[in-house]
């Protein structure tokens, strides 16, 4: 399994000089190699090089594996989209491989520029010196816009033997809720709800203010930059929080020897339909990358993690199996009218996405899968369990 770990750069003025200039000149050749293979149609990385490799040293000063490496992220560039020419900005991520930089322990790294080698020492915490050893293959030398530098280290780790499962972890998504599993633990997203409000409130002032300027004949170039900030800010925020709801599941899970059990969301906003009010609200979560975090986590622990539909997740009893909108008497309030069993909502409907993946996957957990809940569809049998969460 490949992860990528983040190492802070502190070079000196000097070397921050020579970095940038560096990075700046590999991206305008970048951007120039780029105009002439989308002019000829060109995406043969032997045949760019064959033509320009020459052209490259030349003009802008790159040593050969520079140049080598200019091409090969031109060509992967253009073979995304034949029909667009690449542009590269001028402090875009630059690619640094085993040739062009070398690690001198774990405090100090080589790194070429167009005025010869740099050590430059870095920094990196306990999580990325746990990993570091495993370092394979290409990194990125990335300058932020507040003047700091980061190389981006690609580790390549050992998968991890499967624990011995015995159970899953159901774990409800939501937006009151981020999360909840089917122990009762809630990951609340009121903090969530209240940033996103609050940046979506500054994007509104800062779009008016822009159309305000081009109405004026302005340029609103600072404008844009603020908007850029807010949404560099709330991504960063956004990240931080599934991060730390990921790393929580899949610690409960692991302490217990469960799988993981998810919802499948994937095109969420294409098959539900939200009142307009409604949209930015529901849809304002990144639940796609909190799965992604959950993945790759839990295969870092050698836990499985299970998607089930979660079609009637949240109106249908996990005691009786009866399925009803009546059932969800509010957005907290899960009372089912067939067997009076009631408890939260979101607590009801991890424990039949629980439910679910050990129908889909016994052989993980190891058991024989038990037809109860909502699995056992409207009318099933199943006596009633306590559940002694009533509200």
């Amino acid at each position: 399994m490949e992860l990528t770990l983040q190492l802070q750069l502190l070079p000196d003025t000097e070397q921050a000089t020579r970095l940038q200039a560096t990075v700046e000149r590999f991206n305008a050749a970048c951007t120039w190699l780029a105009e002439q293979a989308y002019a000829q149609r060109l995406a043969n990385k032997v045949r760019l090089q064959r033509q320009y490799y020459t052209d490259l040293r030349a003009r802008f000063g790159l040593s050969a594996q520079m140049a080598v490496r200019c091409i090969a992220r031109v060509v992967d560039a253009y073979k995304r989209d034949k029909s667009l020419c690449p542009t590269f900005r001028p402090h875009a991520a630059m690619p640094y491989d085993q040739r062009l930089m070398s690690f001198k322990g774990v405090a100090q790294v080589s790194l070429l520029t167009l005025d010869g080698r740099v050590l430059v020492p870095f920094v990196m915490g306990a999580y990325q010196r746990a990993r570091f050893t495993e370092a394979k293959g290409q990194c990125h030398l990335v300058r932020r816009d507040d003047g700091r530098w980061f190389l981006l280290v690609v580790v390549k780790l050992p998968e991890h033997a499967p624990l011995p499962i015995t159970d899953f972890l159901g774990v409800d998504l939501g937006v009151v809720n981020l999360a909840t599993t089917s122990d009762g633990t809630t990951h609340s997203g009121a903090a969530v709800d209240a940033c996103r409000t609050r940046y979506a409130r500054r994007r509104q002032r800062l779009q008016r203010a822009a159309h305000r300027a081009q109405m004026a004949g302005k340029r609103p170039k600072n404008i844009r930059r603020a908007l850029q900030r807010t949404a560099r800010r709330e991504a960063a925020f956004r990240r931080d929080v599934n991060h730390r709801i990921s790393k929580t599941l899949v610690a409960a899970a692991t302490d217990t020897a469960r799988g993981l059990a998810l919802e499948d969301l994937q095109d969420l906003r294409a098959r539900a339909r939200f009142r307009k009010p409604q949209r930015a609200r529901m849809t304002g979560w990144a639940f796609a990358q909190l799965r992604g975090f959950v993945e790759y986590k839990a295969s870092l622990a050698g836990l499985p993690v299970v998607l089930v539909d979660p079609k009637h997740t949240s109106q249908g009893c996990n005691v009786c199996g009866h399925i009803a909108r009546g059932n969800r008497r509010s957005q907290a309030r899960f009372s089912c009218t067939q067997c009076d069993y009631t408890t939260h909502a979101d607590f009801n409907a991890a424990l039949n996405i629980r439910a679910r993946a050990l129908v889909i996957a016994p052989e993980v957990a190891g058991r024989r899968p038990q037809q109860r809940g909502l699995l056992a569809g409207a009318g099933a049998s199943d006596k009633p369990r306590p559940s002694g969460r009533s509200l």
